[in-house]
């Protein structure tokens, strides 16, 4: 085997590890592929003998990107157009039955939905500094040149990223549990019963819905058990085919078109028996990047 070709094996036994990573930095598939794919390129022209000497791959590797997720970032921050209150992240969708290996490798410890968006709150240094070192256990003298901060101000950011994240709600562990809650949702809103749906809504639930630049009239937060609820009614005739599935390993949903496309993927977060969050993504593009042939049969 030739010099390049080992290469190439070594990056590819770090893929999904550095996809996982790149993926929680940014919230978003595409990106996370397009972080991994410029990884391998500064791999590639890097120079043998400097290769030769780095005894830990994975790490080097995890750094380069986490400079790339940094750069994204901080571009994105500069020209970002859509409101933190209504973007959604990409999901992980799977059917109900459970992940594939591939999705199980992506989820790894599993940063809910709910996280998402929290992590979406934090400034590109306080996201990348948690992620690297709370979730991957990177140290912080290692996370330091890669943010360009002392190791303690790296520990700083990060405990200040950790106090905003663990405001993010945990779902319930049962995760039967979970669904008999969505379920009765569900069953509520085809129903058109109002006082149901008030039932499993948490009185200060959170609807976000993410219609991208074609949806605009999809966009919207809402905050409240009344405003959800009403919000959920008026969508009844797409929950009457919705098609049960999981969405980073929590109850959701996909809302069919009549063309049979997708028209929105719903997640939910249940924790202590109601809904306490609801994400919903109805932005067209994003939806056609999603591989569904598992749900949709």
């Amino acid at each position: 085997m030739d010099e390049n070709a080992q290469l190439v094996e070594r990056f590819e036994a770090n893929r999904s590890h550095l996809r996982r990573v790149a993926y929680r930095m940014l919230g978003s598939l595409s990106d996370a592929d397009d972080a991994v794919q410029e990884a391998w390129i500064r791999l590639s022209r890097t120079d043998a003998s400097v290769i030769d000497t780095i005894d830990n791959l994975q790490a080097w590797l995890t750094t380069v990107v986490g400079r790339v997720c940094l750069n994204m970032l901080r571009s994105r921050k500069t020209r970002r157009e859509v409101s933190l209150d209504t973007h959604v992240p990409d999901f992980i969708v799977s059917p109900e039955e459970g992940t594939n290996p591939e999705q199980e490798a992506l989820l790894g410890d599993s940063v809910g939905v709910a996280m998402f968006v929290v992590l979406d709150t934090l400034t590109p240094a306080e996201r990348v500094a948690f992620v690297l070192h709370d979730i991957f256990a990177v140290p912080f003298d290692e996370i330091a040149p890669i943010i360009d901060r002392t190791p303690t101000a790296v520990r700083q950011l990060a405990s200040r990223a950790r106090r905003r994240v663990q405001g993010a709600p945990v779902p319930d562990v049962d995760l039967d549990g979970q669904w008999a809650v969505v379920d009765a949702f569900l069953a509520a809103a085809r129903a058109g019963t109002f006082d149901q749906l008030l039932a499993v809504l948490d009185p200060d639930v959170v609807l976000r819905s993410d219609g991208g630049v074609a949806r605009p009239n999809l966009t919207s937060f809402l905050r409240g058990a009344q405003a959800v609820g009403r919000q959920a009614m008026s969508f009844r005739r797409f929950t009457a085919t919705a098609t049960r599935i999981l969405v980073n390993g929590i109850p959701g949903g996909v809302a069919w078109a009549t063309d049979e496309s997708p028209f929105a993927i719903l997640a939910l977060t249940v924790k202590g028996g109601r809904i306490v969050e609801i994400e919903v993504l109805a932005d067209p593009e994003r939806l056609g990047r999603l591989d569904l042939t598992a749900i949709s049969g």
